[in-house]
């Protein structure tokens, strides 16, 4: 496994809506496996591919459940509102109030080409919306009610 560079708010990866995985073969795997080590190196709770420059629709979260890896993620159902405050890698010390969906179902597939489906709540569903908000060249600036420097609250 590798660490890898993450991508900070104007290069122009992170603007880029992302390909879907045509075929997930051992170059996946290591990537998957190299972002998750990334993640966790960063104290991150959730990567997804273009954070590391490469623009496809791959994502790792962890939001302290255990790892999660999400290959071609969509979202087929939303519930309920939440504001809550979030933060991302790839803009270090800037935090914002973000309304997302409270509850969310993601279908993907696994990297055992196995399709899977999960929902989830509270900081996972934040984490989701967030991450997969990537695949579309979307920041969570992008969607901010407020924004401010430093601390998260």
């Amino acid at each position: 496994m590798a660490l890898l560079e993450i991508k900070k708010a104007g290069d122009t990866v992170l603007k880029e809506i992302c390909q879907p995985v045509a075929k997930i073969d051992n170059k996946i795997r290591r990537l998957l496996d190299d972002m998750a080590e990334t993640m966790y190196e960063a104290n991150g709770v959730g990567l997804a591919a273009p954070q590391v420059g490469t623009a496809i629709r791959v994502v790792v979260i962890d939001v302290g459940n255990g790892l999660l890896e999400l290959i071609n993620p969509v979202i087929v159902e939303r519930e309920g509102t939440d504001t809550d405050t979030e933060g991302c890698l790839s803009i270090p010390d800037i935090f914002g109030e973000v309304e997302r969906s409270s509850k969310v179902t993601v279908e993907f597939t696994n990297r055992r080409n196995k399709k899977q489906q999960i929902t989830g709540e509270g900081l996972l569903a934040r984490c989701f919306q967030h991450e997969l908000d990537h695949l579309d060249g979307v920041l969570f600036i992008d969607r901010a009610l407020s924004i401010q420097r430093g601390e998260s609250k």
